[in-house]
């Protein structure tokens, strides 16, 4: 059987990732001159099998790096399948561009901002700012929620009060609907805006010369305001307007009001056909 002999030793050295044994023992570097026989193995760290996971510290290429569907080259990431992954941190020295972004975890960032617009800038600090014009209009759908003062227009607003009684006085706090309506009706606001804005007119029967009832109930006036006297009501005979001096007015019942004329300060009398029309301060 030949036997095959090297005329020079044949040098073997093992490098960063490869090591090498001769029979089981482990070398750096070994010549070989193949004049008996041994058994020579060379490793590397992991399994580079096509089936294999293989895993690098740092890849570094001139050209394109292609494995499986990723292809990696100068200047641009792509997919066959659209679709890249990573698992890791991916550090970028200067500028990103995507069309889209999508992420299924957090984005931690010292700043975020729409350079298209500049109408969206997340700050270190918390800080936010939307917009970079008046006219712009900002819609939220749902909640909000502030744990802080509100500014509208140089003012702020640190509150919605309930503060029924507005006792607080404070030039920062807006009060609700319901503190309103409870203040005005406590107070006898509403009844006395109330009873100011009444006005009804009802037509007098006669009754004799000088009298004529109408059926009808003067309004009480609420506490704080004056009593209903005669100088809340005008009366009418015949669409002449009746001077306050010469009348008087009685409430007799419930529902019946007389209308009691100075028949010769007036220098007439009151006749079955005459039409008296009394406009004022009626209940209804």
């Amino acid at each position: 059987m030949p036997k095959l002999i090297f005329n020079n030793p044949l040098k073997i050295e093992a490098g960063t990732g490869i090591s090498g044994s001769v029979d089981g023992a482990s070398f750096e570097t070994e010549e070989f001159l193949a004049k008996s026989t041994q058994n020579v193995s060379l490793f590397v760290g992991q399994e580079i099998e096509t089936d294999s996971d293989v895993t690098f510290n740092n890849v570094i290429s001139s050209g394109n790096v292609t494995t499986g569907n990723l292809t990696l080259g100068d200047g641009f990431i792509s997919s066959s399948t659209g679709l890249v992954s990573h698992t890791g941190s991916v550090e970028v020295m200067d500028n990103i561009f995507v069309s889209s972004m999508n992420t299924s975890g957090q984005i931690n960032a010292a700043k975020i901002e729409a350079s298209v617009t500049q109408s969206f800038t997340i700050f270190e600090s918390g800080s936010t700012k939307f917009g970079d014009d008046i006219s712009d209009i900002h819609n939220v759908t749902g909640s909000l929620i502030t744990s802080g003062s509100f500014k509208l227009n140089e003012y702020n607003v640190n509150e919605i009060s309930n503060d029924t009684s507005l006792s607080d006085e404070k030039v920062t706090s807006l009060v609700s609907e319901n503190a309103i309506k409870t203040y005005f009706t406590d107070t006898g606001t509403l009844d006395k805006n109330n009873y100011l804005r009444k006005s009804f007119v009802h037509t007098g029967s006669f009754t004799s010369a000088a009298t004529s009832s109408f059926t009808a109930v003067t309004a009480s006036a609420p506490t704080g305001l004056t009593g209903t006297t005669e100088q809340d009501f005008m009366f009418f005979i015949n669409g002449m307007l009746i001077e306050n001096d010469a009348l008087d007015i009685v409430q007799k019942t419930s529902t019946n009001l007389e209308l009691r004329l100075d028949t010769s300060g007036l220098g007439y009398e009151l006749e079955s056909d005459d039409e008296v029309i009394g406009f004022g301060k009626f209940n209804s």
